[in-house]
């Protein structure tokens, strides 16, 4: 992997082991996938309840943009893209699974979801065995490239895997001279590989982790994890977490290791608008890491058009990417089937004549060129497994309203 940080900053590389699986030239011949009912229709599996319920607005606003725009330039095979809206909300309420149904009944020939890695877990298998591709825009566990997943499917992902995420936050950390620190985590798919990448990228790198603290996802307390980061010694500490870190931080403030007392970092689970929630100067100096490009200019007053209450912009780009991409895989098969759309989506995104609008694309497409799609979250660029190769990691800081500021952006190759 290697990362590149932006100008004036820190500059390092990383090198790790990619994850193997099979080409798809050694995969078996398959037959041509059947004729599309010629309208393509988006599914939305994202979360409106639940623990990662902040990220619903923006992952909402990015796919419900992206389908503005494909429509506003004449839709995909001669139709205007519909959608149809489910709630994956988290793995404590479990309805993922039946609201999915909801969407493959609604005949979704691409569903952009799930935000959780977890929660995808849950209804991958439904989702691909139906036919209907599945799009996550906020996916981030190393799991969906490893094993069963390791070979060319129905799954893909516009978020790049822990394994940059993991990096990039070493990194920040040996950048800020941290040598014992302590993770906080969330015991599930998100929270054990995210802590065991930053563990394995600092410990390369010759610095230490004091303890790693994991809680149960449903966890009432947080007692015991706490007072295990408290009693570490640890110079730092890495709060991987959901929605509960508004319970996290006055427990560690409590406990004498708040930000103000011990520097914090957040991850992209975490990185929110706290300024409901957190009184002048409580999170003051806490940084995080959020996978994405910064959201801004035009393409945030768009997003503001389509829900103007909106306060996170947390994965908006690459659900706007992951739908404009299966729009415009639909128009290269020239079929709104889900399996045909399958097989085009990475060729959407590599080797060919670059274009970053729906419309441009098209025009190309129907030119007989080969395209190569880069988004609003940066250039895509999906691998064999359906997961980005090269990214944009952005670093952010609290100010003493709660609310967060990039600092910089890491390009970064996986």
């Amino acid at each position: 992997m290697k990362l590149t940080a932006g100008v004036g900053a820190l500059a390092l590389s990383f090198t790790l082991a990619a994850c193997g699986g099979e080409t798809a030239s050694e995969e078996p011949e398959k037959k041509p996938a059947a004729k599309g009912d010629g309208t393509l229709t988006i599914g939305q599996l994202l979360p409106q309840t639940g623990s990662l319920a902040f990220l619903g607005p923006p992952e909402f606003a990015g796919s419900d943009l992206a389908i503005q725009d494909i429509n506003a330039a004449g839709g995909v095979l001669g139709k205007d893209v519909k959608s149809v809206v489910a709630d994956s909300g988290d793995t404590t309420s479990a309805i993922a699974p039946t609201e999915a149904d909801k969407l493959i009944d609604a005949k979704s020939d691409v569903i952009i979801g799930t935000a959780s890695s977890g929660v995808s877990m849950t209804v991958i298998d439904k989702i691909m065995s139906s036919g209907t591709v599945m799009f996550s825009p906020a996916n981030t566990s190393t799991e969906f490239d490893e094993g069963d997943f390791a070979k060319p499917d129905l799954y893909f992902r516009t978020a790049p895997s822990d394994i940059l995420q993991g990096a990039v936050m070493a990194n920040l950390l040996l950048e800020d001279k941290r040598t014992n620190v302590a993770i906080l985590a969330r015991q599930d798919a998100y929270g054990e590989t995210l802590a065991e990448e930053v563990k394995a990228n600092l410990e390369g790198a010759g610095s230490k982790v004091a303890t790693t603290a994991f809680y149960s996802e449903d966890a009432t307390s947080f007692d015991a994890q706490i007072n295990e980061v408290a009693g570490s010694g640890a110079d730092a500490v890495v709060v991987i977490a959901f929605e509960e870190t508004k319970k996290l931080i006055p427990q560690l403030i409590a406990a004498g290791v708040g930000p103000s007392k011990l520097p914090t970092y957040f991850v992209d689970g975490n990185l929110s608008d706290y300024s409901k929630d957190f009184t002048k100067g409580e999170l003051k100096g806490v940084k995080g890491t959020l996978p994405g490009a910064e959201t801004a200019g035009d393409f945030k007053q768009q997003l503001l058009k389509v829900n103007p209450k909106l306060a996170d912009y947390s994965y908006a780009g690459e659900s706007y990417d992951a739908t404009i991409v299966s729009a415009l895989a639909a128009v290269q098969a020239d079929n709104d089937n889900g399996e045909a759309i399958a097989k085009e989506i990475v060729d959407i995104t590599t080797g060919g004549e670059k274009c970053t609008t729906y419309a441009d694309c098209v025009k190309l497409i129907e030119d007989g060129k080969d395209i190569d799609y880069d988004g609003k979250s940066g250039p895509i660029e999906l691998g064999e497994t359906g997961s980005p190769t090269a990214a944009s990691i952005g670093i952010y800081q609290y100010n003493d309203k709660a609310t967060y500021a990039p600092v910089k952006y890491i390009a970064g190759e996986v």
